[in-house]
């Protein structure tokens, strides 16, 4: 984690985390919807519907009609991962980084690694 902050700007750093948490609050919901209806009482389910529901909407516009309720999640979602692969580096002046090389994601896997690279 030390090596992003000094490879990219916070602002850059914040905003990737922001996006990616979107992004993957978005494929929970469409992983969840698998198991449990979106009107399920059930706590998870319940946040993902109610925290993804705005961003869905703004989308709405876009959203071709053919694609089924379910699958609406990850299409909403491909459109952050496409900001953050590409977009965002193109901006910054990067080429693309290829996988791993998002802040969040290298997080995660830095603390998976460090949990259980012990064992």
């Amino acid at each position: 984690m030390e090596d992003l902050i000094f490879l990219h700007p916070l602002w850059v750093i914040v905003l990737d985390y922001l996006l990616g948490l979107v992004m993957w609050t978005l494929i929970g919901r469409a992983a969840m919807n698998i198991f449990l209806p979106e009107d399920s009482d059930f706590f998870f389910m319940r946040f993902f519907v109610r925290a993804t529901n705005p961003i869905i909407a703004v989308f709405r516009p876009i959203i071709p009609g053919f694609l089924i309720e379910p699958l609406v999640p990850l299409f909403v979602a491909w459109f952050f991962f496409m900001v953050r692969f590409y977009l965002m580096p193109w901006l910054l002046g990067y080429s693309v980084m290829g996988m791993l090389s998002f802040p969040l994601e290298s997080s995660v896997a830095q603390g998976l690694y460090e949990i259980f690279g012990q064992w």
